[in-house]
């Protein structure tokens, strides 16, 4: 069924809702897609997480976010965000998925795996928890590698390997160490990641001196096998009896989605959008970008708090064109 909108919004995250908002406010016609659930990149945190922000700096629609602690948790989150998108009454079509976006005159006509939509402008806004950073190593692709981690059970009395030092491996290593793992760090740089929540990095830091986890710095990981991993480390070679491999190596934006969706990608590392950072208007007239997406690689670069104004400036612009 052919359907006309003024404004469509892919993802239906913090920011995704917060336009949407914006939109609703501006008396827009508009529709917002998501190809999971509600909030889907923070529903697959791990279920024990803690936010980094305080629950006001991960508010929207100047609705107050109320939580048990300074710092919220991953479930208040979930039920924060849910009673935002129904107190505003969101226009939301969840586990839909865009296909393709191509212009039609003055219309984007976007084609997705349920129906058909015409749009004056697109904003995009998908995060990017869905696409993790591979090693690009032999053996990546066996069962017991995990790049996302859930809880800490499955682990208990298993010899584990987590590779990072950054917020999410120290929280694996953590939890999993206190449920029975035989837990192993494998780490690129010298030292835990300067990064790590403050309440959180001594804990590590002393579990490793006292030898609860054992770590490796200044090594890499070079192979994995069903029953081992092959490390390169300062001492030399190692071969490590392993179970189950714990790949917190960060993830990335879907750059296959944005490329066919006409977004040109500085030619560097970083991979960064082009986009104007006045307006949130990529190379592509009525296209634009809004939130963790804006930094390429640099996933650290935008958080919620931080990138709610994009949906105004966006809105803002939209009503002036």
């Amino acid at each position: 069924m052919k359907q006309e909108l003024d404004l469509l919004i892919i993802g239906a995250g913090p920011i995704g809702l917060n336009c949407g908002i914006e939109a609703k406010k501006a008396r827009l016609n508009y529709l917002i897609i998501e190809k999971g659930c509600l909030v889907n990149s923070l529903f697959n945190y791990p279920l024990g997480m803690t936010f980094f922000s305080t629950s006001e700096k991960l508010e929207i629609g100047g609705v107050p976010f109320v939580s048990h602690l300074i710092k919220p948790s991953r479930a208040e989150a979930l039920e924060y965000y849910r009673k935002v998108a129904d107190a505003n009454e969101l226009n939301i079509n969840l586990y839909e998925t865009v296909l393709s976006a191509n212009r039609k005159n003055k219309l984007y006509r976007i084609i997705t795996n349920k129906s058909e939509y015409f749009s004056k402008a697109i904003i995009i806004a998908t995060g990017f928890y869905d696409f993790p950073q591979l090693m690009n190593i032999e053996g990546e692709n066996l069962p017991k590698v995990r790049h996302y981690y859930k809880e800490p059970h499955p682990y208990s009395g298993q010899k584990i390997a987590v590779v990072g030092a950054s917020n999410s491996a120290v929280d694996v290593a953590l939890e999993c160490f206190r449920k029975g793992a035989d837990v192993t760090m494998i780490i690129r740089g010298p030292q835990i990641k300067s990064s790590v929540k403050y309440w959180i990095r001594p804990d590590i830091e002393n579990r490793i001196k006292e030898g609860d986890i054992k770590a490796y710095f200044n090594s890499n990981l070079i192979n994995i096998s069903e029953k081992y991993l092959m490390l390169d480390t300062p001492l030399g070679i190692i071969k490590l009896d392993n179970d189950f491999l714990l790949a917190m190596t960060g993830y990335q934006p879907d750059f296959s989605f944005l490329e066919k969706m006409g977004i040109e990608l500085l030619d560097n590392e970083l991979k960064t959008p082009v986009f104007n950072h006045e307006t949130m208007e990529t190379n592509q007239s009525g296209i634009y970008l809004a939130g963790v997406v804006c930094g390429g690689m640099e996933t650290r670069k935008w958080f919620i708090e931080n990138s709610r104004v994009h949906s105004e400036i966006i809105i803002n612009h939209f009503k002036k064109k």
